[in-house]
């Protein structure tokens, strides 16, 4: 069946809030997924280093550590974890804040539960697609970049960093697509996995963090160029 991927899934459920937990726990569990629910940022970081979970659902405002704090930690010792950031929190700085530190997406309170649940899928199907993906391609360079998509690690000249699997997933698609116009709505539903009328700003939120790591001027890209209108353009010139 279609849905036959995500039974058995294991969900880290971070939210200090009572009723939503109660609610979440219930309605993720109906989907097929095992669900941990745990209430402040202490119990998220025991479980999280205890147990391997496919997914992390995960509230900004918690007792001991918050949700910022959590996602940097998550992400220092495993760059592949899926984290959705659930949060009232709707000043778009909390948001960038939240995508910088590792989070994967982002959606407020009060939230469709369809449209949670369908972002909760699509995060699930990507972190497969992306292993599989990953097998045909684990290392690609282009201009003074190497990108090692196994590791979710980047290098620009003597410059190394890592990469989320968010980033990491974005730059792949486009490297795929190289020479193709890609749309925002192209990224979203095959990137995403989600329905293109949903906000395309973290698209954008994305591109501009992937600039910032592997162009000479992130302002002026030779790469990862911005067509008007349409989308994103990848350019290998150096290896063409």
């Amino acid at each position: 069946m279609e849905n036959d991927f995500i039974v058995g899934k294991k969900i880290l459920l971070v939210e200090d809030e009572e009723s939503l937990g109660v609610g979440l726990v219930y309605n993720l569990t109906e989907e097929g997924y095992s669900v941990e629910w745990v209430k402040d940022g202490k119990q998220a970081l025991d479980k999280f280093t205890s147990v391997n979970y496919d997914m992390i659902v995960l509230d900004l405002m918690l007792p001991y550590h918050d949700g910022f704090e959590i996602a940097e930690k998550v992400r220092e010792k495993n760059p592949q974890m899926p984290i959705l950031i659930l949060t009232a929190r709707t000043a778009a700085e909390d948001k960038v804040r939240g995508l910088e530190l590792g989070a994967d997406d982002y959606i407020t309170k009060p939230f469709n539960l369809q449209e949670l649940l369908l972002r909760i899928r699509g995060m699930i199907k990507r972190k497969l697609w992306y292993k599989t993906s990953t097998e045909l391609m684990p290392v690609f360079k282009f201009g003074k970049n190497e990108i090692d998509f196994e590791n979710l690690k980047g290098k620009c000249s003597s410059k190394r960093f890592s990469l989320t699997q968010r980033e990491a997933m974005v730059i792949k698609y486009l490297i795929e697509n190289k020479g193709k116009v890609v749309s925002r709505k192209d990224l979203l539903e095959n990137v995403w996995h989600i329905s293109s009328d949903i906000e395309t700003r973290t698209v954008d939120i994305f591109i501009s963090r992937l600039r910032k790591y592997f162009e000479p001027d992130p302002d002026d890209p030779v790469y990862i160029r911005s067509i008007r209108s349409a989308g994103y353009l990848f350019i290998d010139e150096m290896n063409d």
